[in-house]
This record gives C-alpha cells, structure tokens and sequence, in this order.
C-alpha cells in the first residue's frame, strides 16, 4: 500500500502563531496528529481509536484543521454509506519551533500514549553525559539528521513493509550532578 501524503499548504503559514499554539496545547491533538501520521483517519475512527466522543472529536479535528495541522483528503463512503472526510498530518510539527513551544503537552502526550504498554514494548534508554555546547549541537544534529534518513525513506522506498514506531527523546540538564540539588534534595 502506498502511504499519502500531505505537506504544509498556504492555510499552516496563514494561521496565526495563537491558534496554532491552541491547537497543540492538548495532548489528546497530537495524539490524534500521532494517528493520523501515516494514515487517513476520519472522525468517527478517531473517537472509536481515543475512546472520545464523536462531538468533541469534531471539536479537536477542526481546531487542528484551521490551523494547518491536518489537512482533509478526498471524502469516501462509510460503512453505512454516509460520506466520510479522512483526514491526514501535514508534518508542520516536525520543527524545532512548534515543539519546543509545546514541550510540557508532548511529555504528557508521551505518558497517555504508553500508559498499560507492558515493559517489553517500551525500549528506554538513559545516559548521563558531560558535553560540551557544541557537542550538545552535535548530538542534537545529528539524532535530527537520523530521524529526517528515516523518514524520507517512505517516499524514496515505498514499497518497504514498515511498523510504526513512536519516538520520544528527551534532554536536559542534569541538576543533580552539577551542583545544584534537585528539589527536596539535602546537601550538607
């Protein structure tokens, strides 16, 4: 099956910076952006999926609509025969920009998203290094540059079986480690 695609149209830089930063303040809307990423979800399936009511689904689905996040594909039929609008991602969240504006709402996200995952299917992986700033813009650079390969590679090999894969990947600085104390720690 070949995936569609979607990119940023002229409504995503039309839209004002405050509601696209409405549009990202819940974590139930990148979940349903999550859904959408590589498949055309209609509202119906997307209440069925998050266990929401089609109402508010609808609510969500606009919100996200108008401010260039989703864009809506060609409308099919239904099972019932009633004309279905699926919708699909448009990526504009893929920047450093809109995700670092949302930073509190994607680590949320991320915990509603493997909340009864059981400890198998959750690879984690946790390091303490000492970097240097222009290593800090290395690793960042580079783990971007990984991300960015594997991503182009649905156009470049379409044809290539794929299982989806959520990503969550998380840096800050170490407050424990240099000198200063993490809240409610006591140093003498």
């Amino acid at each position: 099956m070949t995936e569609p695609t979607t990119t940023p149209d002229a409504t995503a830089s039309e839209a004002s910076l405050e509601a696209r930063a409405k549009a990202l303040g819940s974590p139930i809307r990148w979940r349903i952006l999550r859904l959408c990423l590589h498949e055309p979800r209609t509202n119906r399936e997307l209440a069925a999926l998050l266990d929401r009511n089609p109402a508010t689904m609808l609510h969500h689905v606009r919100t996200l609509v108008d401010a260039g996040y989703l864009a809506p594909q060609e409308p099919r039929r239904g099972t019932r025969g009633a004309r279905e609008i699926p919708y699909l991602a448009t990526r504009l969240t893929w920047s450093e920009e809109e995700q670092t504006s949302t930073s509190d709402v994607i680590v949320r996200t991320f915990l509603e998203e493997i909340e009864g995952l059981a400890p198998d299917d959750l690879g984690l992986l946790r390091a303490g290094l000492r970097l240097s700033q222009a290593e800090l813009d290395e690793f960042w650079r580079r783990s971007h540059d990984i991300v960015q390969d594997l991503m182009a590679r649905r156009v470049t090999e379409p044809n290539v079986e794929r299982t989806s894969w959520s990503v969550f990947l998380a840096v800050h600085p170490d407050r424990q480690q240099d000198g200063a104390p993490a809240e409610g720690d006591e140093r003498r």
